[in-house]
């Protein structure tokens, strides 16, 4: 059942894909094992990000079993996701889907992680959860950055707290646009790696990553444009990063960036 539940609804990505004209370019496919576990460590720049991540790896032959929003799980498509075995993230409770990834790893299985729990309204990578990296330290599996850029032109962020939760954008103007997917090399995580040193390599990691898909021509705005899409320290109309930190309303655990624009504390929950 799990299985033709993810190809039915690997059939629909394909199919909104291709309604909306839309290109998932991906390279680096290569680097995720053939078998056995593995982390992804994937930057998390808009809502459909999991439906591209999963597009660009098809050609692995591999199912990928993301930790996305719990309260997906209580809309029409949590059947679907419990089918798939894709992981609920309660962020009052995270220590639920550490312990689920985990099992799923130790049965070979890949995970694929969005450490900034959430996507920055500055579209530069934000604080990060160290659960990816405790993951690939407690298992063994190795780790594998993943970059993702282009996405944000049709569901982003909103930009000021207590604002409209965003709508996708999903007429003519979304319509010929290319996604970018990169993956890197794995990286081995021995037990006796320190959490917090790793997680900011991993930062610094997928930011320089971001930067480049960022920088391509295909992704710039054009000259003049109105682009609340592109980072505002590149030329665009983000959020400036300093201000996204009070939407990014990170918690405790997470690992304060020592990478990218505007380094300052950010804002965390209490």
């Amino acid at each position: 059942m799990g299985e033709l539940t993810y190809r039915a609804t690997v059939a629909a990505g394909k199919a909104v894909l291709r309604a909306l004209d839309l290109r998932v370019r991906s390279a680096g496919a290569e680097h995720l094992p053939a078998t056995g576990p593995a982390v992804l460590a994937c930057n998390h720049v808009s809502f459909p990000d999991f439906v591209v991540v999963g597009q660009a790896l098809l050609g692995t032959g591999r199912r990928v079993r993301f930790l996305c929003r719990a309260d997906i799980w209580h809309s029409p498509a949590g059947p679907a996701m419990r089918a798939m075995r894709h992981v609920p993230v309660d962020r009052a409770a995270p220590a639920h889907a550490y312990l689920v990834a985990r099992a799923l790893l130790r049965e070979g299985e890949v995970v694929c992680v969005f450490p900034e729990a959430g996507i920055s309204a500055a579209y530069a990578v934000r604080a990060l959860m160290p659960g990816a990296v405790a993951l690939a330290r407690e298992t063994g599996a190795p780790l594998v950055p993943v970059t993702t850029w282009g996405g944000q032109r049709l569901w982003g962020q909103r930009r000021e707290v207590g604002g409209p939760f965003p709508r996708p954008t999903l007429d003519r103007a979304a319509r010929g646009r290319t996604v970018d997917v990169r993956i890197d090399e794995p990286w081995a995580v021995p037990p006796d790696a320190d959490l917090v040193a790793t997680t900011r390599r991993l930062g610094a990691h997928l930011q320089d990553r971001l930067e480049t898909l960022q920088r391509l021509p295909e992704h710039r705005p054009r000259p003049g444009e109105w682009a609340p899409w592109y980072p505002a320290h590149l030329g665009g109309h983000g959020v400036d990063r300093a201000a996204s930190y009070v939407l990014d309303a990170m918690p405790r655990s997470a690992i304060t960036p020592t990478w990218g624009p505007g380094l300052r504390t950010p804002t965390r929950l209490e």
